[in-house]
């Protein structure tokens, strides 16, 4: 994901005279997070190039869209705004609302890797006002961290992550009328996701990974693309994190050897990735969880 403040939502509330930025964060893996409060202010989105879930902590009564001027926010209510959508709002009286921004990226990963589609096939729902109490907790627990702890903004890290995973398993249609060019087939990703999750500790090759599509290499790095979002080896790398947040909560196997397990080839080299992605090392990460 671009940097924070490049992103239209977060830029769209940055300009207003009336809007304040309580708190922010870049989690790593494509996810940001932003806490705002807000006071009597209309506000425009214009087809963002990421998507956004917002969550009213407090107040919101007045706020309304203006094609839907019937409808009125409230505490707990969530909004959807996908990537590319176009928003008109007004906000009467005060509000205090949660954002957490993710990247086209993360949500092709997350269609591959959770629902087992083919991400082109499927959109992000817009929603307005909607009403889910587990989702709503969420936002709270994720609010009443202190993210500029390291220990703290990871454990945002695992809350932002329930909050995609939820709203993937909720709120993504297929797309209609659709026709694809290109990309790897169903039974290709399937291939390609259990080989890499059973051999992650191994050094796997480009080479391997199109042999498994009976591809050439450049043209597997081409689909593969296309229907991951992301490169090969980028996916590789975050699924490899994904293991090491795994086992640094649920065992206490010596880094050094954690990292071997993950494919990394020193405790060096996944200190290094692992802080650039989480931004904490893996042993402060184990002991915000089970310190």
């Amino acid at each position: 994901m671009p940097e924070l403040q490049s992103l239209h939502v977060f830029q769209a509330l940055n300009r207003s005279p009336h809007a304040r930025l309580q708190a922010c964060a870049e989690l790593g893996d494509g996810l940001a997070a932003a806490v705002w409060s807000n006071h009597h202010d209309a506000q425009d989105y214009q087809a963002p190039s990421h998507h956004t879930l917002s969550c009213y902590i407090g107040g919101g009564t007045g706020t309304f869209r203006r094609d839907q001027p019937g409808l009125k926010g409230g505490p707990d209510k969530l909004c959807i705004l996908p990537a590319e959508h176009q928003s008109a709002w007004v906000i009467n009286g005060d509000i205090r609302l949660a954002h957490l921004y993710f990247s086209p990226e993360q949500f092709a990963l997350g269609c591959v890797t959770l629902l087992d589609r083919e991400p082109r096939e499927l959109h992000l729902r817009e929603g307005t006002f909607l009403e889910d109490p587990f989702q709503a907790r969420r936002f709270h627990q994720l609010v009443s961290l202190n993210w500029y702890e390291p220990g703290e903004r990871l454990l945002t890290s695992s809350l932002a992550h329930e909050l995609l995973s939820h709203t993937l398993l909720s709120q993504v249609g297929a797309r209609e009328g659709l026709r694809l060019k290109g990309g790897l087939a169903a039974h290709q990703r399937r291939r390609l996701v259990e080989y890499i999750d059973q051999h992650m500790e191994d050094a796997i090759s480009l080479g391997q990974l199109a042999a498994i599509c009976a591809l050439s290499e450049y043209h597997f790095a081409r689909m593969f693309r296309q229907s991951f979002g992301v490169p090969p080896h980028q996916y590789l790398l975050s699924r490899r994190l994904a293991r090491a947040q795994n086992l640094l909560r649920s065992s206490t196997l010596p880094i050094s050897e954690l990292a071997l397990l993950c494919g990394f080839s020193s405790a060096s080299h996944f200190n290094q990735r692992f802080r650039h992605a989480m931004g904490a090392t893996p042993s402060q990460y184990r002991q915000a969880f089970c310190g």
